[in-house]
């Protein structure tokens, strides 16, 4: 098929990608001229593990090109998906302002039957509003699906090519045809399409994601719980998890959410659903909690030292999850500032996170090459990503490092008892 892509970010490259990658012919379109130059040279402006690969092996195979053309790439295509962002307003409400001006220029660009997706996350009824607004700019028969995105940062091409289900809102039976036949390919090991009303699909996106997300406040809170009766964490959750009610996902405590999706959506489910006159009160809970949990290794600090003015605090992780260089309201930033405003210093580190932390924090910290080099003469180490080289380092060369061996581990990578037993203060989630 024919496909073209509005919206280079994060959504529609890996989207971009993974379709090609079954044999499709995809143009990615974006009005960034610099970001295309750069995806044509090969080069992505993202960190996705494997996406890099499939982008070259595709722009060699000549399946997956790049333009600023918006026209060029609608009139070429019979399915146009619309994969731009779609940011938090000042209210909590999705702005659709990209949507719909891609929208109508894909009204404006038509020349002939058209199916036309969104692929961002959007509020219930943004199907009939895209429908609305392209119906304006032409005469050309059309449809519009909804089909939002449920990859993870960090595994999205995994997700996109092997999806749990794919979610399609759509209206008519021509237009459920050729997504069937679309997605066919990336479902033959079993994995359900399912075919709904449009309202309902643009409500699945962030149904889940809110579900997640109450999974880490609820066990965030838990932890918390079990920090004030010297209970342990570990033991509830894993009793917790047996219930095969339950089960195991998200049920780890640490610092709470962050990243481009959990947030954005809570948000919006809360505003959307204002709209209708109807009181979220659980998810309006589970921002609260998360933003009190962000500061829950400052707290800690606090405790310990009485005074953070003049330490050092080396920070390990700045990302809001491992694989990814996202840092969007990663808990690692208002840790951080907490840090700073209360008169410490920090020297962070991060696989992949660098150049991103650098553009939030200027030089108000240090950021280290390696992450032994943030330990040097550091007064603790707070660890807020779990990424896997942080699992198993060097304990005697960390405590050498050290002014004081204090450890603030915000994602209980580490047995206490070990690391007690290694001369180390050791403070975790949720664990006596």
């Amino acid at each position: 098929m024919k496909i073209a892509v509005i919206g280079s970010g994060y959504v529609g490259l890996v989207a971009g990608a993974c379709l090609a990658e079954n044999g499709n012919e995809v143009s990615c379109v974006d009005k960034d001229a610099a970001k295309v130059r750069m995806l044509q040279r090969g080069r992505i402006p993202i960190y996705e593990p494997g996406l890099e690969e499939l982008v070259k092996r595709n722009r060699a195979e000549k399946r997956l090109t790049f333009t600023t053309n918006l026209p060029q790439g609608v009139r070429n295509a019979q399915i146009v998906f619309i994969a731009v962002g779609t940011p938090t307003g000042e209210d909590g409400s999705a702005d659709l302002r990209h949507v719909m001006d891609v929208a109508e220029q894909i009204g404006k660009a038509m020349n002939g039957y058209k199916v036309i997706v969104d692929k961002s996350t959007v509020p219930v009824g943004t199907a009939e509003k895209v429908r609305q607004v392209v119906r304006k700019h032409t005469n050309h028969p059309f449809s519009v699906v909804s089909n939002s995105e449920f990859h993870k940062q960090g595994a999205a091409i995994e997700d996109f090519m092997k999806p749990d289900r794919v979610v399609i809102g759509v209206e008519d039976q021509r237009a459920g045809e050729i997504m069937k036949e679309l997605y066919a390919p990336f479902t033959r090991t079993g994995a359900p399409i399912m075919m709904m009303d449009c309202a309902s699909a643009e409500l699945c996106k962030y149904a889940a994601n809110a579900m997640l997300a109450t999974r880490i406040s609820f066990m965030n809170e838990i932890s918390n719980v079990c920090e004030a009766f010297g209970a342990n964490v570990d033991q509830v959750r894993r009793a917790v998890a047996s219930d095969r009610r339950i089960g195991p996902a998200f049920l780890f405590p640490g610092v709470g959410y962050g990243g481009s999706c959990f947030p954005k959506d809570v948000k919006a489910i809360v505003r959307f659903s204002g709209e209708k006159k109807y009181d979220f009160q659980i998810l309006k809970a589970v921002e609260v909690v998360n933003e009190r949990q962000k500061l829950r290794l400052l707290v800690k600090m606090k405790q310990h030292f009485g005074s953070l003015e003049g330490k050092k605090i080396a920070v390990w992780g700045l990302s809001f999850k491992p694989r990814t260089d996202d840092m969007r309201e990663a808990p690692a930033v208002p840790l951080i500032n907490g840090i700073l405003d209360e008169g410490a210093t920090v020297v962070a580190y991060d696989p992949e996170a660098m150049k991103v932390a650098k553009g939030i924090f200027g030089t108000r910290i240090q950021l280290a090459e390696k992450s032994y080099a943030a330990l040097n003469g550091a007064d603790a180490l707070a660890i807020v990503t779990e990424w896997n080289e942080f699992r198993e380092p060097d304990f005697t060369r960390i405590r050498k490092q050290m002014r004081t061996p204090v450890i603030f581990d915000g994602r209980n990578l580490y047995n206490p008892d070990h690391i007690r037993g290694l001369g180390f203060t050791y403070y975790s989630m949720g664990r006596p």
